[in-house]
Parts: C-alpha cells; sequence; structure tokens
C-alpha cells in the first residue's frame, strides 16, 4: 500500500502561524508575537486554508475561533511541531552533550564495560564517565539524574521503583584466593573452613551481600574474622594475591584472572547466589543518542561474553 505523501506547497511556516493564531486568537497578535507583518500573517493563514480546502477560523467574532475543521488540525498540527521540536533537540543534545554518564557495579565494571565502552569511544564521537560505588548510591545518582545508567546486578523491586531494568544475563558469586592457597589443596574442601581465614565481603547494603549470608549461614559459618568489606576490584584483586584472604565477590569479576591461573575459585557450589545482571535507567524518559550508541555496544559486549 502506498503512503500518501504530505502537500508539498503546506511548509512549516504554515504551521507555526497558524498555531500562534490559536494560541493568541487573534492575527493581529500572532503576527506581533512572530515578528511578521499583519498582511503577511494573513495570507499566511489564507494559504493554508487554500490548501486544505476549508475554512480553519470563525471569523464571525472579534476574536478568532476554530471551526470543527480547525480543531482536528490543530490536534494533529500541534503533534507534529511537537515530534519535530524534540528531533532538533534530539540533535543538538548529541553535538554539545558528548559525555555518557555510567553507574557500574563491580561485576560489570570488569567484566562487559570495558569492552563496551570501547566500541563505544570507537564508533562515537562521545565519552563515557565511569562511576563506581554500592548500590544504593548508584541507584541514587540515577534517580537524581546525575546518571544515565546503572550496570550490574538487579536490585530488590522495592529499590527500583519507577526505573527499568534490562536482564543481559545472570552471574553468581564466587569465593576467590590466589592460586596457590592452602585451601585449594585440602582433599575434602567444606565452606567452613573458611572460617579460619579473612574474608573480603560485600558490603552492607550491597545486591549480594543477603545472598552471600544466606549461603554462609547454610554452610555454618557463622563467624567471620575480622572481614574487610569493599567494593573495589583492584583493591580485592591485589589484596587476596599478597595474603591467604579469601574474596567473595561475582565471578565475573575474576574471570580473566581465574582464566590465566592467577586466582582461583574455591570448589563451593553457589549456584543459590545466581542473580540477573543487566541495565538500570529511568522510566519513562527519552534516552539520548549517545546513551543508545552505549546500551547497543554494552548488549553486543554481554552476548558475546555470555553466549547468548
Amino acid at each position: 500500500m502506498a503512503v500518501r505523501s504530505i502537500d508539498a506547497r503546506i511548509k512549516l511556516r504554515h504551521l507555526v502561524c497558524f498555531l500562534e493564531v490559536v494560541q493568541q486568537k487573534s492575527v493581529v497578535r500572532a503576527a506581533d508575537a512572530l515578528n511578521m507583518s499583519q498582511p503577511a500573517a494573513t495570507k499566511t493563514i489564507q494559504e493554508l486554508e487554500e490548501v486544505l480546502g476549508v475554512k480553519l477560523f470563525d471569523r464571525s467574532r472579534r476574536n478568532l475561533f476554530l471551526s470543527p475543521a480547525g480543531e482536528q488540525f490543530q490536534r494533529h498540527a500541534t503533534s507534529a511541531i511537537t515530534a519535530l521540536k524534540q528531533g532538533v533537540d534530539a540533535v543538538r543534545i548529541t553535538e554539545t552533550d558528548n559525555i555518557v554518564r555510567v553507574g557500574a557495579l563491580p561485576t560489570a565494571s570488569a567484566r562487559i564495560l570495558p569492552l563496551a565502552v570501547q566500541r563505544f569511544c570507537r564508533d562515537s564521537n562521545a565519552r563515557a564517565r565511569i562511576t563506581t560505588g554500592p548500590n544504593a548510591y548508584l541507584l541514587s545518582l540515577l534517580r537524581a539524574g546525575e546518571l544515565d545508567l546503572v550496570i550490574g546486578r538487579m536490585s530488590e523491586p522495592g529499590e527500583i521503583a519507577g526505573l527499568s531494568f534490562e536482564h543481559l544475563y545472570a552471574e553468581k558469586v564466587g569465593f576467590v584466593v590466589r592460586a596457590n592457597h592452602p585451601l585449594l589443596a585440602l582433599e575434602r574442601f567444606s565452606l567452613s573452613a573458611i572460617a579460619a581465614y579473612q574474608l573480603l565481603m560485600p558490603p552492607a547494603g550491597s545486591v549480594i551481600r543477603p545472598s552471600v549470608e544466606r549461603l554462609l549461614v547454610g554452610h555454618g559459618v557463622t563467624e567471620i574474622r575480622d572481614d574487610i568489606e569493599t567494593v573495589s576490584n583492584a583493591f580485592g584483586r591485589r589484596y587476596v594475591l599478597v595474603t591467604d584472604a579469601v574474596w567473595i565477590i561475582s565471578e565475573g569479576v575474576v574471570a580473566d584472572d581465574v582464566a590465566e591461573g592467577q586466582l582461583a575459585l574455591l570448589p563451593v557450589d553457589t549456584s543459590e547466589t545466581l542473580g540477573p545482571v543487566g541495565l538500570t535507567m529511568r522510566s519513562g524518559e527519552a534516552v539520548g543518542f549517545h546513551t543508545q550508541m552505549l546500551v547497543a555496544a554494552i548488549r553486543a559486549v554481554a552476548a558475546e561474553r555470555t553466549g547468548a
């Protein structure tokens, strides 16, 4: 079915003048507002009526009022001008606001984000600003409009009210040690054995903390020795390399280190800690062009790294 083209005689000036006359209820006042002469404004309205083949205004009274045909045309003209303004604003944003502000939880900042940002910077003239920190902190920045998106584990439903979550992949928690750690030499390993070692724990209030606590209690680990709470990948990685500490962290954070043989995962079934990782953004809000580009890169990398 062929799409009917818009009559080429209808120009943007016709719509702008028409809507201003509707607003002002007067051609004279509309002409003043548009910085044009009254005869020019009158002629513009007449041209529009001739093209449409209808009278848009009831001229029987002092002020101009819309005719039934004019009321119908106004709704569509208003929508057209609004859509055009939004398009212009979107283009201007891509030219001037070229920074995408990302909040990254540890699992994503190590596994997905580096490659995604590399592609984003390669394919656009924009930059990414990465902020890390506890989940509640990042979500507060997102709600305040200081971040464009947050990537990481899905929060509890009550914590993301007014926000939207897009699932990318699922990930579980791991118990990480240096490659030659004494626990790796045990013939029969039990999770309770970690109680003798210092633990690097996810902070209270973090997304994975509740599932970690349930897992520990379920294996009889109720007393933790001088634990350290951290969300820093760099600190956690270095600390377990130079000490006997056990680092409890999402497996994606250390996937490359484990593959290279620098770190190792203790033989613990952590399937109960499996949880969704994805993108959190503000609901019902237009997404900027550059943000869309970065989101597309994140989706692509996530699919590649997880085999989705």
